[in-house]
């Protein structure tokens, strides 16, 4: 189970950072991911790292801006997103996906950026 967390009301230019918290078993081996639904948009890719953490990626429109961290031991996965912009708000979903494939969704965390 995936329990995100960490979202809320700021400002255009503010930060946040969400947790996304893994229970029940460990996702060591799993690369773990962020995702965003914005109201009315299709859910989209914003952030991923590999099991190991060696590797990250980001979307174009985030790059620069948010970071994604993992810690293994507290099996929990971060995003710090900077400079957020009022089109940052959406709801932030976790995913974590092991090597064969199967994936595993956390409930959503809203983030609201006034302008």
């Amino acid at each position: 189970q995936l329990q995100a967390s960490g979202g809320g009301l700021v400002q255009a230019g503010g930060s946040l950072r969400l947790s996304c918290a893994a229970s029940g078993r460990t996702f060591s081996s799993y690369a773990m991911g962020w995702f965003r639904q914005a109201p009315g948009k299709e859910r989209e890719f914003v952030a991923a790292i590999s099991w190991s953490g060696g590797s990250t990626y980001y979307a174009d429109t985030v790059k620069g801006r948010f970071i994604i961290s993992r810690d293994i031991i507290e099996n929990t996965v971060y995003l710090k997103m900077n400079s957020l912009k009022p089109e940052d708000t959406a709801v932030y979903y976790c995913k974590a996906v092991n090597r064969l494939g199967s994936a595993v969704w956390g409930q959503g965390t809203l983030v609201t950026v006034s302008s």
